[in-house]
């Protein structure tokens, strides 16, 4: 299973912080933005993962992360030369996903949750896609899921009057077909190529899955407050140690870079950072 990371677009609303900087780039608490994604994926077994970004940072992703060795990781770079939504960004990864399923995770995003289960999940299914809710007080702003029977009936992409606070999160899990999917699509009235019509499709072909975090879910880009808040979560969470897990060489990690792994941030494993400091 691959991983791809979508760190591209133009960061409009944390500007000026994104003038000269790619927003994925900013500091969250204590690691660059895009080290939490990375961490997600590695967790949950995910060690070949290709970073999206946008024409003028590729060159700062290379230098800051490059292969990915030092991270237990192999790290593959593409670029969106233009801004034309994520479903646009992850169509450009077709060839590194090589007909293999993918766990798709927007740069800005930061979970809590140990996303470990929900991949398992995924890998045993056999075909269709999967995503993740969360609640959230301001659903206008997302793709809003309405349930019923525990079952996704409709997602609504940033309703004006949102019949539910489920908001459709950054991490979604396709099979190999989502790449036709995106061929098919049309551009929205934003002239962009949207994820939740992708979902939409996998929710009329019977085949979408869903699993809602109950871990604080953090969308860095969506505000200059929500970026402070992600960063005053990890503060008091397991996340402040992710660098120290992400250390970890390669052949510590897992025997085989396709098989999850045991939770890298145990509690005796942060209590024993902990005392070293």
């Amino acid at each position: 299973m691959k991983g791809i990371i979508l760190a591209g677009g133009t960061g409009s609303r944390l500007f000026p912080l994104t003038k000269v900087t790619n927003k994925h780039l900013l500091p969250v608490y204590n690691k660059p933005m895009i080290y939490y994604p990375l961490f997600a994926m590695k967790e949950a077994g995910i060690t070949n993962i290709m970073i999206v970004s946008g024409i003028g940072h590729a060159g700062s992703f290379l230098e800051l992360l490059g292969s990915g060795a030092q991270f237990g990781l192999k790290i593959s770079y593409e670029v969106q030369e233009k801004a034309g939504g994520i479903a646009q960004a992850l169509s450009l990864a077709e060839d590194f996903s090589n007909n293999e399923k993918i766990v798709v995770i927007l740069g800005d995003n930061i979970f809590e949750d140990n996303l470990v289960e929900a991949v398992k999940d995924f890998r045993a299914l056999p075909r269709g896609a999967k995503v993740l809710l969360k609640p959230v007080a301001n659903p206008k702003s997302y793709g809003v899921a309405e349930l019923e029977d525990g079952k996704i009936t409709k997602i609504v992409e940033k309703p004006k009057d949102p019949q539910s606070d489920l908001a459709v999160v950054g991490c979604y899990m396709y099979d190999p077909q989502v790449f036709d999917v995106i061929k098919g699509l049309k551009p929205s009235g934003r002239n962009e190529l949207e994820i939740t019509d992708v979902n939409n499709f996998y929710l009329e072909q019977g085949t979408l899955k869903h699993e809602v975090l109950k871990g604080f879910w953090g969308d860095c880009g969506e505000s200059f407050d929500s970026l402070m808040e992600s960063g005053k979560l990890i503060q008091k969470s397991r996340l402040a140690h992710i660098d120290e897990a992400l250390a970890i060489p390669a052949d510590k990690v897992t025997e085989s870079t396709d098989r999850p792994h045991k939770n890298l941030l145990d509690r005796e494993e942060v209590d024993v950072f902990t005392k070293q400091k």
